[in-house]
């Protein structure tokens, strides 16, 4: 999915349009394509390399903003003032704001890739937890460190955020924040930055999606042709097939203006949030499932503080978000079932294949007495 995203990124950063974009993204799918063909360290270096200047560029962005925000320079504090214009910040209410929460969610997901980065690790037991612990912390600076400069600087009923030409990156927030403060320059570095970032996205998502390719080969629940390696220990095959799939999704510009990718970026956000929700039912069983067997808790080198309220508010939280992503599409004289399409179609497809595999190899709850705890000794 993050290829469309850096699909029409490029379409729209200034200049770049004078060269098909359908060439930059090859380049590019060929680019995350190295970096995860040789070996798990190179796939490493480059998302460190990319991640590093993510958080150089968010750094810098919350520390002009912040003089933006105090006044300090040319620019006048806004003070207060864009947060009391119309409905802000709650713009649409409650229900407006659920609305987008597929969207936010699509951006947000991914953090679960430290799970399934734990299983090449060198030390699992010592690097994966102290990886967690600054998840929150990193999510407090950056992700609410954004929203908060943006709120301040830029108020919601902007005309550059309404434009309808979605050729120029210039609609950017983050842009816009910088020509603000009178660099031009630092503007157009922040278009890179940003397409740094889709890569960034892009080189973690192959690496995902190649290793769960491979895991679910292993589980029978996959084609066995998944389990091939190279000599660098690389899911070659699932490799292939990830990138095949992003070679499809240059088709979506033949199909209408964006309509093939807001039906794609739906269907990757609420797979995300299914992922979270089934994620928080294994996390619920599994603690019940190794008292239910006799077993220590302390023993556990990892444990969640806030268990069993969090799985449970994650389970809660993840539902209602997935129900009501779109639930205007049910108000009125008439459903509107392309809206309704378009927002679930992630849900029929995930059903379709749940019950497929259900029914082939007859799976059943595992009671919590016989859940399989050996790799947890």
């Amino acid at each position: 999915m993050h290829y469309i995203i850096a699909y029409n990124l490029l379409v729209w950063i200034r200049g770049i349009h004078t060269i098909p974009a359908a060439v930059w993204s090859g380049l590019f799918l060929l680019l995350l394509f190295g970096l995860n063909l040789l070996s798990t360290r190179v796939y490493g270096e480059g998302e460190f390399l990319f991640a590093s200047i993510k958080v150089i560029a968010v750094l810098v962005f919350l520390f002009c903003g912040a003089m933006m925000i105090l006044g300090i320079g040319q620019y006048p504090s806004p003070g207060f003032k864009n947060w009391t214009i119309g409905d802000a910040p709650f713009v649409g209410g409650a229900m407006g704001i659920l609305s987008i929460f597929m969207v936010a969610g699509f951006s947000f997901q991914g953090t679960e890739i430290i799970g399934i980065a734990a299983g090449e690790s060198e030390n699992p037991e010592k690097n994966i937890p102290r990886a967690v612990r600054t998840i929150f912390w990193r999510i407090l600076l950056f992700y609410l460190g954004f929203f908060i400069v943006i709120g301040f600087l830029i108020p919601y009923i902007d005309s550059n955020l309404l434009k309808s030409d979605v050729q120029s990156i210039s609609i950017s927030p983050f842009t816009l924040v910088f020509k603000r403060l009178g660099l031009a320059g630092a503007a157009s570095l922040m278009n890179t930055i940003l397409l740094i970032s889709v890569l960034s996205s892009g080189n973690s998502g192959v690496y995902v999606a190649t290793r769960m390719l491979y895991a679910m080969a292993r589980a029978g629940q996959a084609p066995k042709c998944f389990l091939k390696v190279n000599s660098c220990g690389i899911p070659i095959n699932g490799l292939h097939a990830t990138v095949a799939f992003g070679l499809a999704a240059f088709l979506t510009s033949l199909i209408g203006d964006g309509v093939a990718y807001n039906w794609l970026v739906n269907m990757s956000g609420l797979a995300g949030f299914i992922a979270w929700i089934g994620i928080a039912i294994c996390h619920y069983r599994f603690k019940k499932a190794y008292v239910a067997q006799g077993k220590d808790l302390n023993k556990l080198l990892y444990k969640a503080l806030l268990y069993p309220f969090g799985p449970i508010l994650a389970f809660l939280m993840c539902v209602f978000v997935t129900a009501g992503q779109n639930y205007t599409a049910f108000l009125g004289d008439h459903i509107d079932w392309y809206g309704v399409s378009v927002a679930y179609i992630g849900l029929p497809v995930f059903l379709a294949t749940f019950l497929y595999h259900r029914i082939k190899h007859r799976t059943h709850m595992v009671p919590l007495d016989k859940v399989d705890l050996s790799r947890h000794e």
